[in-house]
């Protein structure tokens, strides 16, 4: 009954059809059952009193006249009369709805004043209701879901600063305020800016005289556009993609977190794709089914093939444990599936559709069977009642020829192994012609040889109690040995061969990816409560509806004849990105505004529904878009549009004036100071104590446990951080501490936060005070022993500029005093390491008190952050 039954989550019902006797009409009225009852009960009531197919108490709330009527306890509404309403009762007291999570006063005032005005609508209610909540047009109307529109862009003199459209619509909201841009930033810090954002990397010494001696009006365009050339850009921005992709090396869910062998081969995929700037659109069909482009059988493969296999990897991210370590592999088998849907969403469609999954969602259109029919997309691929398990879904990658060459070669061995079965037979049975000799009872030994050749499931108890009085008479291949002197070499020689023989086979490679089974075309039912033993009507594949033209669900046929897939993802994909879909392209923009400004226009990239923040500039948001597409999809012409804009190039120095008015820059009158992703930090530090390895592409570099029982690199501490192993049960401690994600999942959003476990990091870390050394190695290699050179040359490899006069006198100044302090109190000298005949030399003060300045530098806010 509705005085005892707890209320739930919210939904929203499209409406149409004639007016009942008791509804009141009032097109423009103040409070709205539409504008603003609705989204109320779609938070707190829906999921018990409208969304379900039974109504707790009997309740039904979607309807001004459903309140009238009311449920089992009479009616909840009397419109004109709060005080009236059984409804306001429940609100006031706090019953309703249950739970910890309650409306606000200003919702339940909200709700007063609507009953207060008669409980008005602005359109007519509908005769009869189908199941679930449907999609008002406010709901419709919402901006995410509003087709992408090219605004018209103002216009102003050249004095202004405006070199784009960016700065443009900037710049028209600035004056709102009284603000304007600030002056751009200076050569050096641009060329710090530009390199550090699109390689990760800092500029060399050369880079940096050459730029600087660069006089041309178009120096720094010519520097983008070299920069977007550069083999480091698509380790920069893979790296961006592959967070909200969830790339991971290793299973996750159980605590065997099981490692992916050739997961990095979709990581390389994305480095390779955006260094040749793929088109954005032909990127996603690839991800989402490049299997589905290639033909049947996948064998083989050519280059241009097998990578569109590889970018299907981007389907098999989510954590997948039931390769074995599951309690409940049905529940691992779903859980795989809503992980990988959550990845799809909130990448591509900035929205997590989750809340779905077990009914209509609280706060955006998204019913109950959008989730499933988003899923029976994906079910054909991940069919959880005919699975396959991480290491079934692997493909080799042999061709024909390599595997008739690889038979061959085994053919070969067989023959050798025969060899060596017929030697070894012989040499046992003359150790047991040798050990039945050694008896004297004749009888006996020959009834010894016999029970040695009975196999043991027939031997009697007798004959094992007797063969147990002469253990002698064990005699196996793994002893042979201690019977026969020569056994060992002479098996060796046959082992040998064999190994030799092996050489030449072909080694065989796999690649992760996602497929179908030909000819298999699964049903897909709608769970309830989200509840896979609970399963209720077969749904049909489709988009979005609410992202669908006209409110039309975009339906996709159960299994296309033309391909021996059932073509459901290549269908979804080729929607997304045909030019119209109203998410896509908005979602992509601004995720590339994102990373070149610190904060998306829309401040939450992975939820673009109600409940995440809406864009701050939705003007330039929808230039961006269709600017994207209209470059065909370039995400380095993105680039370039963003980064030649004056909104990009501006210093971020502080105007006190302009901070006043907009404290947060909202309105970016400068360019916000970024601090750098932790990956691109530890880069930083290896490409200024010169270690960097140039080496791109292949297997991830090994993880470990260090002394302490942190996670360390285990093997080439010298390649990128893209490339080092995303473990997730041992997450790397220092790309951790600056915020580089765990993949539980996937990661929408980095959070940049300030912690004592940084500082610690830094000042403490084996890492950094190894590269600290390292780093003064460096200077002493390229500047001798000329202190005040040395310093100079510091600077410019760890800030990208020359130390200020003050700046050089404070630090020869330092190291002076550092050189005096460890003259008087010299380090202890290393520990003798194991094999070394004598200890190694103690550094010198002067090599000690460089790394501590070193130190210094590498632990700064300039090192750390990007102006």
């Amino acid at each position: 009954m509705f005085r005892t039954l707890p209320w739930g989550c919210l939904c929203l019902v499209a409406l149409s059809g004639l007016a009942s006797a008791d509804e009141l009409v009032q097109p423009d009225a103040a409070v709205s059952f539409e504008k603003q009852i609705r989204p109320i009960f779609r938070t707190y009531c829906y999921d018990c009193h409208g969304s379900g197919e039974e109504h707790a108490g009997g309740l039904d709330l979607r309807l001004r006249r459903f309140m009238i009527t009311g449920g089992e306890s009479g009616s909840v509404l009397e419109p004109g009369e709060p005080d009236s309403s059984y409804l306001m009762d429940r609100l006031r007291d706090g019953d309703m709805p249950p739970g910890e999570k309650k409306l606000s006063a200003e919702d339940i005032s909200t709700i007063e004043k609507w009953i207060a005005a008669g409980a008005p609508t602005i359109r007519s209610e509908p005769e009869k209701l189908g199941r679930g909540l449907g999609i008002t047009p406010e709901e419709r109307a919402y901006w995410a879901f509003q087709p992408i529109v090219r605004p018209d862009v103002p216009v102003f003199a050249p004095q202004n600063s405006v070199r784009s459209p960016i700065d443009a619509l900037l710049l028209a909201k600035m004056r709102e305020k009284g603000l304007s841009f600030s002056n751009d930033a200076s050569k050096l810090t641009l060329l710090r800016r530009a390199h550090l954002d699109l390689t990760g990397i800092p500029p060399t010494m050369d880079e940096i005289v050459q730029f600087l001696a660069d006089d041309s009006l178009d120096a720094y365009e010519r520097l983008i556009d070299r920069l977007l050339e550069s083999p480091h850009y698509g380790e920069r921005w893979g790296r961006h993609w592959l967070d909200v992709a969830g790339y991971a090396d290793s299973e996750g869910y159980t605590v065997r977190d099981n490692v992916r062998n050739y997961a990095y081969k979709y990581r390389d995929y994305v480095i390779r794709s955006l260094n040749a700037d793929k088109p954005f659109d032909e990127f996603i069909v690839e991800q989402l089914a490049g299997d589905e482009l290639v033909p049947q059988p996948h064998a083989n493969l050519n280059p241009e093939n097998l990578e569109k296999l590889v970018a299907t990897g981007f389907l098999r991210m989510g954590a997948d444990g039931t390769d074995g370590g599951a309690d409940d592999l049905d529940l691992a088998r779903n859980q795989a599936l809503a992980e990988t849907i959550k990845i799809v969403s909130t990448s591509l469609l900035g929205m997590s559709v989750g809340c779905a999954q077990c009914h209509d969602h609280r706060y955006d259109p998204i019913s109950h069977d959008d989730y499933y029919q988003l899923r029976a997309i994906f079910e054909p691929a991940y069919d959880w009642k005919n699975w396959r398990t991480p290491s079934q879904r692997r493909l080799s990658l042999y061709t024909d020829e390599e595997r008739a060459a690889a038979a061959a070669v085994e053919a070969e061995v067989a023959k050798v192994a025969a060899e060596r079965k017929k030697r070894q037979d012989e040499l046992m049975a003359q150790a047991l012609d040798a050990e039945v000799a050694k008896i004297e009872d004749k009888e006996l030994g020959e009834k010894l040889r016999t029970i040695y050749r009975t196999p043991a499931a027939k031997r009697t108890p007798e004959d094992v109690a007797l063969f147990k009085m002469y253990p002698n008479f064990n005699i196996s291949p793994g002893n042979l040995y201690q019977y026969i002197s020569t056994s060992r070499e002479e098996l060796k020689k046959f082992d040998d061969r064999i190994g030799e023989i092996r050489k030449k086979k072909p080694v065989e490679d796999f690649v992760r990816i996602l497929t179908e089974v030909p000819g298999r075309v699964p049903e897909t039912f709608l769970f309830h409560r989200g509840d896979h033993q609970q399963p209720k009507h077969e749904v049909i594949p489709a988009a979005l509806t609410v992202a669908a033209p006209e409110g039309q669900p975009f339906e996709i046929p159960k299994n296309d004849e033309a391909l021996p897939t059932t073509g459901r993802r290549l269908a979804y994909a080729r929607w997304l990105t045909n030019g119209r879909h109203p998410l896509l392209a908005r979602v992509i923009a601004n995720r590339v505004w994102l990373h070149h400004f610190g904060r998306g226009i829309v401040p939450t990239p992975a939820d673009f529904g109600t409940a995440g923040q809406p864009p701050t500039h939705p003007k330039l948001l929808d230039w961006l878009a269709d600017e994207f597409m209209a470059q065909g999809w370039s995400l380095k012409q993105l680039h370039r549009t963003v980064m030649l804009s004056t909104a990009y190039r501006q210093s971020s120095e502080t105007d006190e004036s302009k901070q006043q008015i907009d404290s947060s820059n909202f309105y970016y009158w400068k360019k916000p100071v970024v601090r750098l992703d932790a990956e691109v930090i530890r880069d930083h530090v290896l490409a200024t104590a010169g270690t960097l390895s140039s080496k791109m592409y292949g297997p991830p570099v090994p993880v470990k446990e260090d002394f302490v029982g942190q996670i360390v690199v285990g093997g080439d501490d010298t390649r990128r951080s893209v490339y080092i192993q995303q473990r997730r049960s041992q997450p790397m401690a220092l790309l951790t501490a600056f915020d580089a994600p765990v993949m539980e999942t996937n990661c929408e959003l980095r959070p940049i936060s300030t912690a004592a476990t940084q500082s610690l990091m830094l000042m403490n870390g084996e890492f950094m005070l190894a590269h600290a050394k390292k780093f003064a190695e460096r200077l002493q290699r390229e500047a001798g022993d000329n202190v005040r050179r040395q310093v100079q040359i510091a600077w410019q490899l760890a800030y990208s500029r020359p130390a200020t006069q003050t700046e050089l006198d404070d630090a020869v100044q330092f190291l002076d005093e550092q050189i005096a302090y460890l003259k008087q109190n010299p380090p202890p000298a290393p520990p003798k390491k194991k094999g070394e005949a004598d200890p190694p030399a103690p550094p010198t003060p002067q090599f000690e008190a460089l790394a501590n300045l070193c130190q210094v530098l590498l632990n700064s806010n300039e090192f750390l952050y990007m102006e």
